[in-house]
């Protein structure tokens, strides 16, 4: 089989699942575990794949985002040991930012036993904040259907009134080079607003960010510390690792 159908197959397996272990791709196409890794190292290069523990995914289109429903039902137990681990950097006494999303919102119930004032832009982060009894400011704004966030030029405005001892910011795409992204300039934007206002910012992914590149830059991946669980590859550890802190959560 030629390089070129080689590769073909690949991605046709890829369009029908949503990860390939190299193994199966050995197994349809008869080539060797090296050759494969060699087709996915050029698709790669291409951005046309991203490499996955074991295997390879297609990458997300650049203004793809999955709803509010979507994402509380995806990567629920990384979310969760993410999500604890981010709590350990709260001190009694911060006013932190909580970005809109599912992973932030898992912080909530474990910040009730710590003194913090929160500002977010989450729409439904406000009522378990106020249930676990936690001083709470929300932003102004645009609310975004299927998310359910805050964001637009009063959100940024709004934000500009606060400084934050610590931002903990949710993101849709984490790449060596291109840094952090999300499919909407306008919640790039909010992102950018509370990363300048904080004095230190983390950012929660699960390790399926790893690699994505959305449509909007937010920052630099040396601009914020990253908490994510086991499954991004040596490679990236090794190569992240040189430019931010990277805390990765055994599972």
């Amino acid at each position: 089989m030629l390089t070129i159908e080689r590769q073909e197959l690949i991605l046709a397996l890829l369009k029908e699942k949503e990860i390939v272990s190299v193994h199966h791709m050995c197994e349809e196409t008869g080539a060797s575990e090296s050759t494969i890794r060699r087709d996915l190292t050029e698709l790669e290069n291409k951005q046309l794949i991203k490499r996955v523990h074991g295997g390879a995914s297609l990458l997300k289109k650049k203004r793809e985002e999955p709803t509010l429903l979507e994402k509380t039902t995806q990567h629920q137990q990384e979310k969760e040991l993410i999500a604890k681990k981010a709590v350990t950097f709260v001190d009694d006494g911060d006013s932190i930012y909580l970005d809109a999303g599912t992973t932030t919102m898992s912080m909530i119930p474990h910040l009730a036993d710590k003194s913090v004032v929160v500002v977010t832009n989450g729409i439904p982060h406000v009522q378990l904040l106020i249930e676990y009894g936690i001083e709470t400011y929300v932003i102004g704004g645009k609310a975004k259907k299927g998310t359910a966030a805050l964001i637009g030029t009063k959100a940024v405005e709004a934000i500009g009134e606060y400084r934050f001892d610590k931002c903990f910011l949710g993101i849709n795409g984490i790449h060596m080079s291109r840094g952090f992204t999300t499919p909407d300039p306008e919640e790039a934007n909010v992102k950018q607003a509370a990363l300048r206002n904080s004095q230190s910012c983390f950012v929660l992914a699960d390790p399926t960010k790893f690699g994505e590149v959305s449509f909007a830059n937010v920052a630099n991946i040396d601009q914020a510390a990253i908490i994510t669980t086991e499954g991004i590859s040596t490679e990236q550890f090794e190569k992240i690792a040189k430019l931010t802190t990277l805390e990765v959560i055994p599972q």
